[in-house]
């Protein structure tokens, strides 16, 4: 979780909050506006080690101005240096220039979902020495993240990136339903500012309870302030895990509700014979899942495991192209929702419609397995979480 702030004060609120990543920038001056290096400096000393500290800085189309501006931020001691990278034929240049200070120096390249990035850019990012890639938005009001590339192409930039051995990260006014959603891409670091805020105005102060909110959506992260130490530490509470949060006791009831998507048609790109290929097919879901219920009641999203996750799932597997098998994809999204701690066992039905005069396919039940679970985390310093307590 990483948290954009603007003052002392709301780095402490973040830190209180339980975010992993203190990220110094003014939201004032718009996506990726930086603030003065005195301002960072007095965060840095506010935050005092207890997390890591992360800086914008603006960048300069002149690679010299460029890489001077990086190495006077990271002077100042933060953990990794951001910046939007142009979508300009000098973004070569830049990188190029960028080569030698990334060896030292955690950079992370911003790339604009709504500008039309050109995700070629990767394997040269990779290959300079960059730590990450972030995609984010350019024009705040406009759209979320989710809206200009959705759940199957986030996937495979997420996968893109662990492929050339960057860290993956995705921002963009994202807000706390989607947390769930982008969590099953692997993701490992997502950015917040306007979820943040009082009235989700970017604009406006941090708000302790919407912080509090979105670090009981994400599983993991350093212990909450609490006068106990300042160290960072994988206190992963294993009951908060992805699916619209689990906020859950750890002593489980037997409870069990029952969460579905019936009717759901999509055309598919699938079938074995060559008539099949290169033209799609309606192809119809039915997914029921059992889900372990909360004890903890109210009208609370942290509460709830939202079928926004299975339809996900659907999206990102149908997303990888040709399928053959009806088989092969029931058998993909039993997989990607057992992913979920709370989820016991699933039924998914998957049908062809246009074979036959009526529908054929399969139907298949699977139940939850023993398993070891780990959290992928962005920065060295996070360690992983060891397995949880069954």
């Amino acid at each position: 979780m990483l948290t954009s702030v603007a003052s002392v004060a709301e780095a402490e609120i973040a830190a209180a909050g339980g975010a992993d990543v203190i990220d110094c920038k003014d939201a004032a001056r718009g996506a990726l506006g930086a603030l003065p290096s005195a301002e960072v400096a007095a965060i840095l000393h506010a935050v005092a080690g207890r997390r890591p500290v992360s800086a914008v800085v603006e960048l300069s189309h002149d690679p010299a101005v460029a890489r001077a501006a990086i190495e006077e931020t990271a002077a100042l001691g933060v953990a990794f240096v951001k910046f939007a990278l142009p979508a300009t034929p000098d973004a070569d240049a830049l990188i190029a220039a960028l080569a030698p200070i990334a060896q030292r120096v955690r950079l992370v390249a911003v790339l604009f979902a709504d500008l039309g990035p050109d995700l070629d850019v990767l394997p040269r990012l990779a290959a300079a020495g960059f730590s990450g890639a972030l995609l984010d938005t350019a024009h705040k009001g406009k759209g979320r993240l989710i809206e200009h590339f959705d759940i199957g192409a986030l996937s495979s930039f997420v996968e893109r990136c662990h492929a050339l051995g960057l860290e993956a990260g995705l921002a963009g006014s994202l807000e706390a339903p989607d947390v769930p959603r982008l969590l099953v891409t692997g993701v490992d670091v997502m950015g917040f500012r306007g979820a943040l805020c009082r009235d989700h105005d970017r604009k406006s102060a941090l708000d302790a309870a919407a912080v509090a909110l979105i670090r009981d959506l994400i599983p993991g992260g350093p212990a909450r302030a609490s006068g106990k130490g300042s160290a960072l530490a994988a206190n992963v509470d294993w009951s908060l895990v992805v699916g619209r949060g689990y906020l859950e006791s750890r002593e489980r009831t037997r409870e069990i509700d029952h969460v579905f998507v019936r009717d759901l048609v999509i055309p598919v790109e699938i079938g074995a014979y060559d008539f099949e290929r290169g033209r799609t097919q309606r192809v119809r879901f039915n997914v029921d899942v059992d889900v372990t219920r909360v004890s903890a009641g109210g009208d609370d999203m942290r509460n709830v495991f939202s079928y926004d996750v299975i339809m996900d799932a659907i999206k990102m597997i149908l997303a990888s192209g040709h399928i053959e098998l009806v088989e092969t994809i029931a058998e993909r999204l039993a997989e990607l929702v057992l992913r979920h701690e709370r989820v016991q066992a699933l039924t998914v039905q998957v049908e062809k419609l246009d074979v036959a005069p009526g529908a054929v396919g399969i139907r298949i039940r699977r139940e939850r397995q023993a398993e070891t679970a780990k959290v992928h985390n962005l920065f060295p310093g996070l360690p992983d979480a060891a397995e949880p307590e069954r």
